[in-house]
């Protein structure tokens, strides 16, 4: 897949009007989740992903533990100088055609990583063991 190619899922998901302000959003969500990310999730994402997007998620150094998903929200609410219900809406688009391209195998793996509340913005359940 290429840049243009992602660029047009993500502008389709989110059901953005331009193409510049679908990038910009692509771009802040991939740095972002650039910082969550450590481990072989890490290297498939980046495998997998047009080489315009490998550059914007590798030059983010990963934290020592990932912040909890309204967190990473917050930071893209930030950086968009928008509300923190578009953010979600930011980040859900993108997500949404990372999973389409990286597969549902390399999803699942990177939601194992990540802590709960992430799966929401996959557009997966967040399904919790009962206790």
């Amino acid at each position: 897949m290429t840049w243009q190619h992602l660029l047009q899922q993500v502008r389709a998901a989110g059901r953005y009007t331009t193409e510049q302000q679908a990038e910009r959003v692509l771009a802040t969500v991939l740095a972002a989740l650039g910082r969550q990310l450590t481990g072989d999730e890490r290297r498939d994402l980046q495998a997998a992903v047009p080489d315009r997007a490998r550059a914007l998620f590798s030059s983010q150094v990963p934290l020592p533990r990932p912040v909890p998903a309204p967190a990473l929200v917050e930071t893209v609410a930030t950086t968009l100088d928008t509300t923190p219900l578009h953010a979600r809406w930011h980040v859900a688009s993108v997500l949404s055609a990372l999973t389409h391209l990286t597969g549902e195998a390399l999803t699942s793996r990177i939601l194992a990583q990540l802590p709960r509340g992430y799966a929401l913005l996959y557009g997966r359940a967040d399904l919790a063991t009962a206790a």
